[in-house]
């Protein structure tokens, strides 16, 4: 990715190395992700109230989580999470390459616009969503669920049996469930995360001494985390509150609500969590994604 304009890999290659990236950085990272969503997910105190937060932080989110219901827990989700990468993941960071250079022409030469990074990071994030809305809906109902108290079933047994009880519970449509937040989180972190990478990395290859090497991939891989999270912790709120819980009638009705309940400090709930997983998540997929490429273009060098 980045430094060069074209992509000397074909589309299937390069969607397949996307994929394999995403779900490498899913794997290492999902209990950061299980830590955030419980920590969006839980409301504040009503005024008076003196009840503690079940959950405090990102270290204490995880340690109540493993305490109470054990270490597996923390990767309570990784099933839809490994669909969700092979499709979304494949998706928006397999087309970025194809998309900006659509947008930029053919005959184009030179550094690509930052614009058109961020309207082909926009547009590959909304079309690999809107494929995989359904596994991102049943990742956060499973990670939603909590320690239940004795006798009182699962609401799910698994990923397969999420996808089938919400189909015939409350229909195929409930799958979609959340696009329009996801959609808009999705495209905006996207861009975020894609552009920045790609703006960051060509600003320090222009730096003497700093080559393509594993020290610019963490320094981009960092910044493209921070970007994406400062951008869109006010769509991730919303979107994990609509999946987790079925009151929201829609985006706007999950903003007010949030807004008049918790106040507009809600929509960064999980700020921490989210960095430490969207930056380490970042770091790890776009090390591994570089050095996927790397191979298959050895693997194709050594063939010639």
């Amino acid at each position: 990715m980045v430094a060069d304009s074209k992509s000397d890999l074909s589309l299937p290659k390069t969607f397949a190395c996307s994929a394999f990236a995403a779900c490498v950085g899913e794997v290492c990272t999902i209990p950061l992700d299980t830590a955030k969503v419980r920590l969006q997910l839980q409301k504040s105190a009503i005024a008076g109230e003196i009840t503690q937060p079940k959950y405090r932080g990102l270290l204490g989110t995880i340690g109540t989580i493993a305490r109470e219901e054990g270490l597996r827990s923390l990767w309570k989700g990784v099933v839809p999470g490994l669909h969700r990468q092979c499709l979304c993941g494949g998706l928006r960071i397999g087309m970025y390459e194809p998309i900006k250079n659509l947008y930029v022409g053919k005959d184009h030469v030179g550094d690509v616009p930052l614009s058109k990074k961020i309207l082909a990071g926009l547009t590959t994030g909304a079309l690999g969503i809107m494929v995989a809305n359904p596994t991102d809906l049943v990742k956060v109902r499973l990670q939603a669920e909590g320690k239940l108290a004795a006798g009182v079933p699962k609401r799910y047994t698994g990923a397969l049996n999420a996808y089938s009880a919400i189909v015939r519970q409350e229909g195929v449509r409930a799958l979609w469930t959340g696009l329009g937040p996801n959609v808009a989180r999705n495209a905006i972190i996207n861009a975020a995360e894609l552009a920045s990478y790609d703006q960051v990395k060509q600003t320090i290859l222009k730096i003497p001494g700093f080559t393509d090497n594993v020290v610019t991939h963490i320094l981009s891989g960092l910044g493209a985390g921070f970007f994406a999270v400062c951008i869109g912790s006010p769509v991730d709120v919303m979107k994990s509150r609509m999946m987790g819980d079925s009151a929201y009638k829609n985006t706007i009705d999950c903003f007010v609500k949030t807004l008049k309940s918790d106040g507009p400090v809600a929509f960064y709930k999980g700020f921490i969590p989210n960095f430490g997983r969207l930056g380490s998540w970042n770091v790890i997929m776009f090390l591994t994604l570089e050095q996927a490429k790397k191979y298959v273009r050895e693997l194709e060098s050594s063939k010639e």
